[in-house]
């Protein structure tokens, strides 16, 4: 067997596997007698089938994907050898059934589109800028506000406020304004709603300011905009019927809950930020300015990236691909890309390919290196952000140690956090290369610079 390369281009070549009998007779002899040993074929005990019977049953196709399976060994096995750059897959040149009958030697080619050579230069002259987002003392402000509310009580209230419970009896009228007393009448008794969450704000505003024995006259399917389900519940009907009903119903006041925020002291410190960890309002302010700025950060990072993009494209992206093979290859692996459609879809695939093939010459030149611990840490900064979502900032290491494992036994998942590792460790290391301009700028400032990113 004799493997070369033949170059058709910068960024193309033509890979030629010759095959000779010898190559693959004794393995085809191999799997036949395989066969005979495992397969019950009719007319013969299993594992007394003669020889010349197997090859002519079975000698044709075994002989035709032996022949498959060492020529495409071969070719792996001299590009990773030769260390090819190869982009996609190898092309089969003119496939054809094997003519097995006239002919024991064959030849097979395959076309191959190549990476380019980059050679990406780093050093402290290029500059890019890095905005530093400072949180507002209007946003401090804010964020407190939403974790007084969070750890703030429940306690009964004289009169309806914004964020108030209301429970009372809920009981259908009639096109008069009467409260029904027919049989189909809907009555809830032990009604609840929740004012604050009424789609239709006019709705809210016909409980405010009422108090306990007050009663109130609304329409449920306003509230709601007529889902099945929130009628459901507030009514306590199926939601089969729920759906047509929009009458008026009239709601007496039997109980009002309502928010009051938590005060400023030690016990709110340590259910935001953890035990002890600050021990009065102006460190605990301060937390939640560092904690702002840290969940802003990650725009900050974004834009950086996408600075760093935008750079080393506009300078190292009029690259030449192998648009041709490229396009063969897109048509050969996917159902929705035909000869019709390629060169599209070729375009909008062509950018994200250069970018990629430059950000693997930088992974190069920092010397980028992904371990486990490296995927466990960023996997709990994973799950970090996830609490955070849910507004749990003060998670133990214990915990998120246990749902980075998780993580990361999920193939899909670890496959991502392989990828935002890698992008991590690369960016981290140009900051090092390159020069990095830090800006502190304000939200709103943030937002009209990245508009124009």
């Amino acid at each position: 067997m004799n493997v070369t390369l033949d170059k058709t281009g910068n960024v193309t070549a033509k890979l030629t596997v010759s095959i000779e009998e010898n190559d693959y007779k004794a393995k085809v002899e191999k799997r036949l007698k395989e066969i005979g040993r495992t397969h019950s074929i009719p007319g013969f005990r299993q594992g007394h089938v003669p020889f010349g019977e197997l090859n002519r049953r079975f000698g044709k196709q075994v002989t035709s994907d032996v022949i498959n399976d060492i020529v495409y060994e071969a070719a792996a096995k001299y590009i990773g050898e030769n260390k090819l750059p190869v982009l996609g897959q190898p092309i089969p040149v003119n496939v054809t059934e094997l003519d097995l009958k006239n002919n024991k030697d064959f030849t097979f080619q395959y076309e191959l589109g190549l990476a380019p050579e980059l050679n990406i230069e780093l050093g402290k002259e290029i500059k890019v800028p890095y905005y530093n987002i400072n949180a507002s003392d209007e946003m401090v402000k804010e964020q407190d506000e939403k974790f007084r509310e969070r750890f703030g009580a429940q306690v009964p209230g004289e009169e309806v406020e914004p964020n108030a419970l209301v429970k009372g009896a809920i009981m259908e009228l009639d096109e008069n304004g009467n409260v029904k007393t027919s049989d189909d009448a809907i009555q809830m008794i032990n009604g609840i709603v929740a004012p604050m969450y009424f789609k239709d704000r006019e709705q809210a505003k016909l409980f405010e300011g009422h108090k306990i024995n007050d009663k109130v006259r609304f329409n449920p399917w306003k509230t709601c905009e007529g889902n099945p389900a929130e009628l459901a519940s507030m009514l306590g009907v199926d939601k089969e019927k729920a759906a047509d009903i929009k009458s008026d119903f009239e709601m007496a006041i039997s109980e009002i809950i309502v928010l009051r925020p938590a005060e400023a002291n030690q016990e709110l410190f340590d259910n935001v930020l953890g035990k002890d960890k600050v021990n009065n309002e102006a460190d605990y302010l301060g937390a939640l300015k560092t904690m702002i700025e840290q969940d802003l950060s990650g725009n900050s990072e974004i834009l950086f990236r996408h600075e760093i993009e935008k750079f080393m494209t506009e300078k190292y992206g009029n690259m030449e691909l192998p648009a041709e093979v490229l396009k063969k290859w897109l048509v050969n692996t996917n159902e929705k890309i035909t000869e019709q459609n390629v060169d599209e879809e070729y375009t909008k695939m062509e950018p994200m390919l250069k970018w990629q093939l430059i950000k693997e010459r930088l992974a190069e030149a920092c010397e980028i290196k992904i371990d486990d611990n490296d995927l466990t840490n960023h996997a709990k900064m994973v799950a970090v952000r996830q609490f955070a979502q849910y507004g749990m900032t003060n998670i133990d290491d214990e915990t998120l140690s246990d749902y980075a494992k998780r993580i990361l036994a999920d193939k899909q998942f670890r496959q991502r956090i392989i990828e935002e590792t890698g992008d991590t460790k690369l960016f981290n290391a140009l900051k090092a290369k390159l020069s990095v301009e830090e800006q502190n700028v304000s939200l709103d400032e943030f937002k009209a610079i990245a508009e124009k990113a």
